[in-house]
């Protein structure tokens, strides 16, 4: 399992696709597979780790990233030849390395940064088997063997059924994020918002964000780790997820259904596929209509909220999903942990294709 390298695995507050890499290593172990986590020196995954750096680079400015991430990768493709299969979670770097290798290389893809980077997905578009994460996010140009919806830990998020009396924010601050938008939702309805998450574009926190944190209306609380996201978003009446960019997964989204906490949100790339309308929440397109519908959203059951969560968006589930996806690529037979953990039935919900 080849996770990226900005931060540790799991991360200690903002790392999604570590965040994700730590729950599907989990999710296989449980299920007897052997699992290799390549990852920073200093995760912790109960998993045997494999390493070729020490930390992660986003947190260290010694570290010069290129570097590290050209050396963690090599090392993994250094010892394919010990894997059913090598599962690529980093991005497209990894994938010039498959033609070097015989061991199948699947890629989880997590969305494109830029378009600048689809030419190697093209190019290795027969190499190394893609996955997408939601249906909104597949490109044209390429072939999938399935999507796969993210799932989540249910033990590490509970069922919030009293929760507080303010509205969250949960995220990077950034302008795809719709930190100001929540805002003024937020002053809209006259409730207090919390924020919560890493500056990821200080100029507009500075412009857009800060001159309205009072710490009574507005509270930012920055980066949340582990040890209380389920705290804050349980807590919460509602999330406000008014997203300006065609995400292609919102993690926070799912942690929150997990809390029973309804969700908000625009209707951009895949929220149409996370949030069920009139059952986990509501779609709006527009600031007024997010105000006018909030209302109804807070009243929805809580606990059909995490029923529907946990219907859809287990970790158990994706574990089962991506076994299924394993055995589909190998077309081999199998170690037998591997083979023992496909004995069990995959999950009703998955969208495989």
């Amino acid at each position: 399992m080849l996770a990226p390298i900005s931060w540790r695995v799991p991360p200690r507050h903002y790392g999604p696709w570590e965040r994700f890499v730590s729950l599907l290593t989990e999710g296989l172990v449980g299920r007897g597979v052997d699992v290799t986590p390549f990852a920073t020196g200093d995760s912790l995954p109960t998993a045997r780790l494999a390493s070729g750096v020490a930390r992660g680079w986003a947190g260290d400015p010694e570290i010069d990233a290129k570097v590290a991430e050209c050396l963690h990768i090599a090392a993994a493709f250094e010892r394919a030849g010990e894997f059913d299969l090598l599962h690529n979670s980093f991005d497209f770097l990894p994938l010039s390395y498959c033609g070097l290798v015989s061991t199948p290389v699947l890629t989880t893809i997590h969305g494109f940064s830029s378009p600048r980077i689809l030419p190697v997905y093209v190019k290795y578009n027969r190499r190394s088997a893609y996955v997408a994460i939601s249906n909104a996010d597949r490109h044209p140009s390429l072939d999938y063997l399935a999507t796969i919806h993210h799932g989540i830990d249910t033990d590490a998020f509970h069922l919030h059924p009293a929760p507080g009396a303010y509205l969250l924010f949960f995220g990077r601050i950034h302008p795809d994020k719709g930190t100001a938008e929540a805002i003024e939702v937020a002053a809209g309805v006259g409730m207090p918002l919390v924020l919560a998450g890493i500056v990821q574009d200080q100029a507009y926190f500075d412009a857009c964000v800060a001159p309205h944190i009072d710490g009574e209306r507005v509270r930012f609380l920055g980066a949340v780790g582990a040890d209380r996201r389920a705290e804050i978003l349980g807590g919460a009446l509602a999330l406000l997820h008014l997203i300006g960019f065609d995400e292609p997964f919102g993690l926070s989204v799912v942690e929150a259904m997990a809390c029973g906490t309804p969700v908000l949100a625009f209707g951009h790339g895949s929220v149409s596929e996370v949030v069920d309308p009139g059952i986990t929440g509501a779609i709006v397109h527009s600031t007024e209509e997010a105000i006018r519908l909030l209302v109804q959203v807070m009243a929805l059951d809580r606990n059909a909220v995490r029923r529907q969560f946990e219907r859809r968006f287990s970790a158990t589930r994706m574990a089962k999903d991506y076994l299924a996806i394993y055995h589909r690529l190998l077309g081999r037979p199998l170690s037998p942990p591997m083979a023992a953990a496909l004995q069990q039935p995959i999950a009703a919900d998955s969208n495989l294709n």
